[in-house]
């Protein structure tokens, strides 16, 4: 609201109302100890007081006090009227330190703005946007008014329409800031119109028409005719306002807020649903209402209820309540940052009275509303109330008490957050929030505390520590379990800016201490509830923080925090590392875990802290191997430590530590253990993992694991992974082992394949002839066990590999019995002529004709049974005619070198059972062929002929058959028509 300046015309014509004015005193370098001025001397008594009055009282005010006020002293309180910090513009001209406002410094030092003018509580100048390679030079006028050291409005040519002051704004107000020199001053325009005469008021305002005619002389001539109206309502008011006298004693003190834009971006960013960056976007106008309420600035409460009223007007919210759905984790933490802000405002001691009262009914308001969620983001109960049962499970199980079914860390409201940076920012040495630097902290006494040590920042981590070590019911739900895991990082995260010097280490370590001996209400306590959330995160950072100055208590605060008693209670000796066992473990808690896997990570990541510091030290390393081996339940975890400590324990420059080496092995053969008998997708790289550990250990841990195998590996793994590493050409290299012990590990290794053998044929067979090649005893023994296995548990095709191995190991007797013994397993059906087994069978046929007439006689009989596929007894046939058989050249035999005949035995038995496959086949084929088929079927006849051909009456034979065909199948004519044309 513009101030109204009073005036009356004793003389006939009007003028203001004000006594003669003395002559305009200094400038404004004079005196100031400002830096335009040359030497800086203390500041005059006047600038002091207009300061001082500038900075508190509306002008209207300071006229109303006093009668006269001389022209100097106006002067210098209007000077000091202006913003005088760079801080309160940088806050209102980006959401942080940000492009706007780097580019208003770019253009003022670069010489873009000019025509600057003062006139009362009013400031406008002109800034050029200089040329770019697209765009042409723009110059832009831009006017700002201000009040008590708070820019009131803003208006510039470039049109922008933004929460924020744009480039051109920034770079006039900073050029009024550090240049104040340079700014002409004058006072409220009705002053220097009290000084005109009649002549001269008419004269200024004809040329302020002749020089703005388009656009004033409408509202010139409006004017005139009401002023020369007595009933209208302009001469009903006394005096006439005046724009740059500065804001009414009842305007609200307040830095310029486009509102309607606070409004129409929170509802756009809002309408995206935390999509398109929408959600970073309003949490950066948080950490601005953040930063207003830091700096006292009463625009963050006004802001923060804008924010308020759109987040209360988004559509979804009666969407979720006819639904009974809760909202989704991006806006349930939107919200959460909201009820922060609010509790920050409400509880701000600079506040009024009033102003809280209104706050309150408004938030009554608001509370009201159904579509207001409840404090976790839902409509309705999810889960059953765990607080109406709770106690009585207490009281069954007689073990422990605690209060507090809500946590103080992890509440919506976020109160140990609060209160550690209310504490620790009157400690901070630099409020310069804008530097990415961590903060650096000063101890600030606490004033009137009977303990001279103490200080705010002790308080700080006080508060920290208590609240994090608080222990705590786990909430219901997964969206309050993950803001509980979340609120404790971002605690943790404070906690580590804080250097650690001996005053905040006594702090340390005296709250230490007491969450180990403070019973029911801490959560290091030594007995906890089975529900109370787990202190690990927590934990690891007392761990490191304490580890330098009092390692035992810094121990002993780890080992206790290990636990976690909802698995300890229920899980059993088997594996719980399977992704869904935070549901199966917990089958009748309300509510689920559903952070339990996060909390075992934090519980892993305590324990290879532990075990990476306690490197080299034997005692330690086995107090916390038990720790771990009692409280963490997931395979894939303590793999993880085992894979941690070995790391550790072998690193590149220097040698194994040896210790730690042995606690790796240990871990491992916990994971063998506990992995054997469940699925675990990882158990191959487990197994591999764990060869090469006992490798880094030595020979004992090899020839241990060797003779163990059978409770850690399944014959499988012991065979084709552990023995087959364990005896390669790398290892021994590895280990540098003489004669003896190459035997030793050796004879561990044929002595687990041939047990592997025995109990797993099918699997490991194959592997235990591969490992017992160099020991003849071992190598009979190894395929006698494939001989007696052959007949009931293995299959054709680990057959047929077993039996091809033999032959390139030069036993092709041993490889023909094999490969009979496959032949006895197989059945290959007449259409299966893409059968993988086809290659098998080609071979061992031809295995059998390179040995002779006999092994040829013996196998045939076994295909004529096992093989019902024309083309592959065909394909057979034409192998064994092509070369005459016993080419293998078996000593003691001799080769007649003469080709087999088709009419004799074998041949002749394998060319009956060809011939009758070709016709089974071509009967069953016509029983559901299509046209598209025809081509196809006549070649297949074809070969059929070539077949047939071979017998001594198979060309009667043949055409017999294809007479049939036409009798039988008649009604197909086209098909037979295309054999008529082909056979005839």
């Amino acid at each position: 609201m513009l101030q109204i300046r009073y005036f009356h015309s004793p003389v006939g014509h009007k003028v203001l109302e004000r006594p003669k004015r003395s002559r305009p005193g200094p400038g404004p370098g004079h005196g100031s100890g400002l830096p335009g001025s040359r030497y800086r001397s203390p500041e005059s008594l006047l600038d002091c007081a207009a300061k001082a009055v500038a900075e508190k009282w509306a002008f209207e005010r300071v006229e109303e006090r006093f009668e006269r006020i001389p022209e100097p002293v106006q002067r210098r309180i209007v000077y000091w009227s202006f913003p005088r910090n760079e801080k309160e513009i940088c806050m209102y001209s980006s959401f942080q330190y940000g492009l706007p406002f780097r580019r208003g410094i770019r253009l003022l030092e670069t010489g873009c703005v000019e025509n600057v003018l003062q006139v009362g509580f009013h400031l406008s100048g002109t800034v050029t946007e200089p040329a770019t390679s697209s765009e042409p030079e723009v110059t832009h006028k831009v006017a700002i008014s201000f009040d008590r050291c708070k820019i009131t409005s803003v208006t510039c040519g470039c049109g922008n329409r933004d929460i924020f002051y744009c480039a051109h704004v920034v770079a006039l107000s900073l050029y009024r800031i550090r240049k104040p020199e340079q700014v002409k001053l004058r006072l409220p325009i009705s002053e220097t119109l009290f000084q005109m005469n009649r002549d001269q008021l008419q004269k200024l305002v004809q040329y302020l028409i002749t020089a703005h005619h388009t656009e004033v002389l409408p509202t010139a001539q409006k004017l005139a005719d009401e002023i020369l109206s007595s009933n209208s309502e302009i001469n009903q008011v006394h005096g006439a306002p005046d724009p740059t006298a500065g804001a009414s004693i009842d305007d609200d003190n307040c830095w310029h807020l486009d509102e309607d834009q606070v409004r129409e971006q929170v509802k756009q960013f809002l309408s995206q649903g935390g999509y398109y960056g929408s959600g970073k976007q309003l949490n950066s106008m948080f950490a601005k209402v953040r930063e207003m309420l830091r700096m006292r600035d009463s625009n963050g409460a006004r802001m923060l209820t804008l924010i308020t009223e759109q987040f209360m007007a988004d559509p979804r919210l009666s969407l979720w309540r006819q639904q009974g759905a809760g909202m989704n984790d991006k806006c349930r933490q939107l919200w959460d940052e909201l009820g922060a802000l609010w509790v920050c405002v409400v509880l701000n001691p600079h506040c009024k009275s009033e102003e809280k009262s209104g706050w309150l009914k408004q938030l009554k308001k608001w509370g009201d509303m159904d579509v207001c969620p409840l404090e976790d983001g839902n409509y309705g109960s999810e889960l059953p109330n765990i607080t109406n049962t709770l106690p009585q499970k207490l009281l069954q199980r007689g073990v422990t008490s605690t209060t507090n079914l809500e946590g103080w860390v992890g509440h919506p409201l976020d109160p140990i957050g609060c209160l550690f940076t209310t504490l620790t920012e009157t400690c901070r040495v630099d409020d310069d929030n804008s530097d990415p630097r961590p903060p650096v902290y000063n101890h600030v006494p606490v004033w009137g505390s009977p303990d001279g040590g103490e200080s705010y920042l002790t308080l700080a981590l006080e508060v920290a520590l208590m609240g994090m070590g608080q222990q705590r019911i786990m909430p219901e739900g997964l969206y309050a379990q993950d803001k509980v895991c979340r609120n404790e990082e971002q605690i943790v995260a404070k906690l580590l800016e804080l250097e650690l010097d001996d005053l905040l280490v006594q702090t340390l370590r005296k709250q230490a201490i007491q969450l180990l001996e403070a019973g029911p209400f801490s959560g290091l306590g030594e007995v906890i509830h089975r529900e109370s959330v787990p202190m690990h995160t927590f934990a690891k950072y007392l761990f490191s923080a304490l580890l330098p100055h009092d390692a035992d208590l810094a121990y002993k605060v780890a080992l206790r925090a290990m636990r976690l008693p909802v698995l300890e209670s229920s899980a059993g000796s088997g594996d719980v590392g399977h992704p869904h066992h935070g549901i199966s473990i917990v089958p009748s808690r309300y509510p689920r875990w559903f952070t339990l896997g996060h909390l075992e990570s934090q519980q892993c990541e305590l324990a290879s802290t532990m075990l990476t510091a306690a490197k080299g030290d034997m005692l330690r390393l086995r107090t916390v191997l038990e720790a771990i081996q009692k409280n963490i339940h997931s395979s894939s975890l303590i793999f993880k430590l085992a894979q941690d400590a070995f790391k550790i324990a072998t690193p590149a420059d220097s040698p194994p530590d040896i210790t730690l080496l042995n606690v790796a092995l240990e871990l491992g053969l916990q994971v063998m253990r506990m992995t054997l008998s469940t699925l675990n997708w990882r158990r191959r790289e487990m197994v591999r993992w764990l060869v090469t550990c006992a490798t880094e250990v030595g020979l004992r841990a090899l020839v241990s694991i060797l003779q163990s195998w059978y409770t850690l590996f399944t014959p499988t793994e012991a065979t084709s992974i552990v023995a087959a590493t364990v005896m390669s050409h790398n290892t021994i290299l590895r280990l540098s082992l003489d004669y003896p012990q190459r035997e030793e590990l050796a004879s561990c290794a044929r002595t687990l394949a041939l047990q592997c053998a025995m109990k797993d044929p099918q699997n490991c067979a194959l592997s235990a002839l591969t490992l017992c090649e160099k020991d003849h005893i071992a190598f009979e023994t190894a395929y006698q066990i494939v001989i007696d296995a052959a007949s009931t548990g293995m299959t054709y095709s680990q057959l047929f590999t077993i039996a091809r191995y033999m032959e390139h190991r030069g036993y092709p007797l041993r490889s023909f019995k094999l490969a009979s013994l496959a032949m006895t397993h197989l059945n290959l059906a007449y259409n299966q002529d893409t059968h993988p087994a086809i290659n098998d069978v080609l071979w061992a046929c031809a295995l059998s004709h390179s040995l002779g007439k006999n092994e040829l006689a013996a196998i045939i009989p076994l295909v004529v049974k096992s093989v019902h596929c024309a083309t592959v007894l065909s394909d057979i046939l034409r192998r064994c005619t092509m070369t005459a058989p016993g080419l293998a050249g078996i000593p003691g035999r001799r080769n007649s070198g003469k080709l087999m005949s088709t009419d004799k035995a074998p041949l002749r038995q394998l060319l009956d059972a060809t011939i009758s496959a070709y016709i089974n086949t071509t009967h069953s084929r016509l029983t559901h062929i299509s046209p598209r088929h025809y081509g196809e079927f006549i070649e297949f006849l074809s070969k059929a002929r070539e077949t047939f051909l071979l017998a001594q009456d198979g060309h009667i034979q043949f055409a017999q058959f294809i007479d049939n065909l036409k009798q039988i199948y008649k009604g197909k004519k086209k098909l037979m028509m295309l054999v008529r044309e082909r056979f005839g």
